[in-house]
């Protein structure tokens, strides 16, 4: 299956400011403090260096520590959410899904935080719940550029969660 040819770019492209980086919206699972150099995530392999979490062979001796995208995973408690509806889905599931999972193919190289953590599919609906709010806004983004249909963002006004709605009936 090939992909519209506006989703086949090979970078995740520049972060700009926007709610993420409102500081009066806090992520739970963000540490307040810095770790120990080098950490290793033991469940998912990411290497704490420099000041970030980053892929890359974690040095002999690394501490262990688990990422924040792990933590979440583990607890089960999402930061995004795309719910997908409407008369489309039925016949365009397959294509729908291969958007999903190539945006966080795009995204998670550079940013080990922005995984998917479930897809649930269903005749009438698609949810997919992420670790972090960027990979979500991403997604509907990309359906509405490849799909068209109707996009909706709601931000939790009190902490770190994205509710994306996309449809389309026709």
């Amino acid at each position: 299956m090939t992909l519209p040819a506006n989703l086949s770019g090979p970078t995740a492209g520049p972060r700009r400011g926007g709610r993420a980086q409102d500081r009066t919206v806090t992520d739970p699972y963000k540490r307040a403090g810095k770790l120990a150099e080098p950490t290793v995530c033991p469940q998912c392999g990411a290497v704490y260096r420099q000041g970030r979490w980053q892929w890359g062979e974690p040095p002999a001796g690394a501490h262990k520590d688990l990422c924040q995208a792990c933590h979440r995973i583990n607890d089960g408690f999402p930061a995004g959410e795309v719910v997908l509806t409407g008369r489309f889905l039925a016949a365009h599931q397959a294509e729908l899904l291969t958007v999903i999972r190539r945006q966080e193919e795009i995204e998670k190289p550079e940013h080990p935080f922005n995984r998917i953590m479930n897809v649930a599919a269903a005749a009438d609906r698609i949810t997919v719940t992420t670790t972090d709010i960027h990979l979500p806004r991403r997604i509907g983004e990309a359906l509405a550029r490849a799909y068209d249909g109707t996009l909706d963002f709601k931000y939790d006004e009190d902490g770190y969660f994205l509710h994306v709605d996309w449809r389309r009936d026709d």
